[in-house]
């Protein structure tokens, strides 16, 4: 389970402002995969940010949480001009896609009818299933679910239903903030998962340090 992490150093869907200084204090942990969104931070840092994470063996992500095709290819350009391995999100235009197609990144786009700050995720899963295999025809390394934040129903039945059936790999991102979820993704089986405002708001060990609860996370995901 804990290969399937993926450390956002963001709270609220922006990125924290002492980022950098969060990752130095605990790069050391066995988290492979760290990221953070395209907000919060400016350009420059961002590449510095993800300039350090490469340089300590990490599996870079940058999510972008944007729905016009403009801001979309800004993202997927800043994904590239930061040097991160992996782009998460974007609603997909095809002109995003095929210039994905020019760069060495993988990239994972919203699937469903994605909209809103905070983001909210609606559509039915034929819906998403469908989504997903145009993606993976346009060149999508996989997609990227917002299941926990489903407002049409039951958010662990899409979530599950969703991963079973879809013909490409599965970044389930938001809100999983709990042993119990930690859990049911387990049983989910997605590609990947994202953590991010739960260590920042000490789910798992209160009164404490990120690290104390990124450790308890890393504990439990090890014994998983």
């Amino acid at each position: 389970m804990l290969e399937k992490l993926i450390v956002m150093l963001t709270h609220n869907d922006v990125t924290v402002k002492d980022a950098k200084e969060i990752f130095e204090e605990n790069k050391d942990l066995p988290v492979t995969n760290w990221g953070f969104k395209d907000v919060g931070l400016e350009p420059e840092k961002m590449k510095e940010l993800c300039g350090m994470m490469k340089a300590a063996g990490k599996t870079t992500f940058l999510e972008v949480v944007t729905y016009s095709e403009e801001e979309c290819m800004r993202g997927a350009k800043l994904a590239v001009e930061c040097g991160f391995d992996c782009l998460l999100g974007t609603l997909f235009y095809d002109s995003v896609a095929e210039y994905v197609k020019t760069t060495n990144l993988k990239y994972y786009p919203f699937v469903g009818k994605v909209s809103q700050s905070p983001s909210i995720l609606e559509g039915s899963c034929d819906f998403m299933l469908e989504q997903a295999e145009k993606f993976k025809a346009a060149g999508a390394c996989g997609v990227d679910l917002l299941g926990y934040r489903y407002v049409e129903g039951d958010p662990n039945v899409l979530s599950a239903a969703f991963i079973k059936a879809s013909c490409i790999p599965t970044v389930l991102a938001g809100s999983i903030g709990s042993e119990e979820r930690m859990l049911l993704v387990k049983q989910m089986d997605p590609a990947y998962f994202t953590m991010g405002s739960a260590l920042f708001t000490k789910n798992f060990v209160k009164d404490s340090s990120f690290r104390d609860n990124l450790k308890a996370v890393v504990d439990f995901l090890q014994k998983q």
